[in-house]
């Protein structure tokens, strides 16, 4: 019941928060910051831009958008307890990092979607490599472009092999790009442990034991596999899964903010149909390629997300930052 959620200080708050933190982002940099409001009338959602991404990421932009995956997690959450949320986006205007107040609004009974979305959100995991030969079901994609056009962006599914051809070669260029330059590759190794580092953040290193080139989209190279072995010892292009792109029509941090919200209810449909999205946003990184993309694969739309989605093998669930690390009270400390 919610008043019991309210018997303690920043208890509802902190309820949100957890459901929040489920969200993905860039190499699991889990890049917010939540403020609890007084007497937990309500939960801010902040970038934390000390987790960006500089080389990677130097707009923020995926950065707004991995917030956006929080900010629909806790409207989910929300609605789980029978209440509607209100939000504000950029109440601040001076201040670009506050991106949304969330506020308890009228009590409505969650609807059967809610409550399939709200159980879905700790079945969602990121998957990398080769996906299962299990052909996803008919209906699935028609379903995710309906939860993208009600975010009010769109979801393209690649379903012509020029045009899939077309998306792995500029994913394989970006990649590449990031394999020979050093400052990425230290970059990408800031975000990257071994099995028994004590870390809540980042990519472990075997988070999939494959070859990132085993599928017709190059993954990132994690572990350093393609520097011993520059080729895979077998490729398994038919176990790639559709790839789409995700798009708005604007690009500015509320349209960001949109596609983050738009890219959750998608993973939150298909992790409800046992299904996990395999990002591949290395050509949305370099300008160019990103211009190339809109130009000649989405329509003029402009591209925010590229994901593989499919039945994975085996799924690594990544570490959450502690609360402590994440939320904020209002005119105190951290919660």
């Amino acid at each position: 019941m919610m008043s019991d959620l309210r018997a303690a200080p920043c208890h509802a708050s902190a309820y949100l928060a957890r459901a929040a933190v489920t969200a993905p982002s860039p190499y699991n940099t889990q890049p917010w910051t939540f403020v609890a409001e007084d007497e937990d009338r309500g939960i801010e959602v902040h970038v934390d831009g000390a987790r960006r991404l500089p080389l990677n990421d130097p707009s923020g932009r995926e950065m707004v958008i991995s917030c956006g995956a929080a900010l629909l997690n806790i409207r989910l959450a929300m609605r789980h307890l029978g209440f509607n949320p209100v939000v504000e986006h950029f109440p601040r205007p001076p201040d670009p990092s506050f991106l949304a107040r969330v506020t308890w609004g009228a009590y409505q009974p969650p609807t059967p979607e809610d409550e399939r979305l709200f159980g879905a959100l700790r079945r969602r995991h990121t998957a990398h490599g080769p996906f299962l030969a299990e052909p996803l079901p008919p209906s699935l994609t028609d379903d995710l472009r309906e939860h993208a056009r009600r975010a009010r962006a769109t979801l393209d599914f690649l379903t012509d092999r020029a045009g899939r051809r077309h998306l792995a070669e500029l994913v394989r260029i970006a990649e590449d790009v990031r394999r020979s330059r050093p400052e990425y590759a230290a970059e990408q190794r800031r975000w990257t442990w071994w099995p028994g580092e004590p870390r809540c953040d980042g990519i472990p290193a075997d988070a999939d034991v494959t070859h990132p080139d085993v599928t017709d989209f190059p993954g990132r190279d994690y572990a350093g596999l393609t520097r011993m072995f520059p080729t895979p010892s077998q490729r398994r292009p038919a176990r790639t899964g559709p790839v789409a792109i995700l798009s708005t029509d604007r690009d500015d941090p509320a349209a960001w903010l949109r596609a983050g919200e738009a890219l959750q209810r998608i993973l939150l449909e298909a992790a409800d149909h046992g299904v996990m999205a395999a990002f591949h946003t290395q050509p949305l990184e370099v300008p160019s390629l990103r211009v190339r993309i809109r130009q000649t694969l989405s329509g003029g739309a402009f591209p925010q997300m590229i994901f593989r989605l499919g039945y994975p093998a085996l799924v690594q669930p990544l570490p959450r930052r502690p609360l402590a690390e994440v939320l904020r009270v209002a005119g105190a400390g951290l919660a």
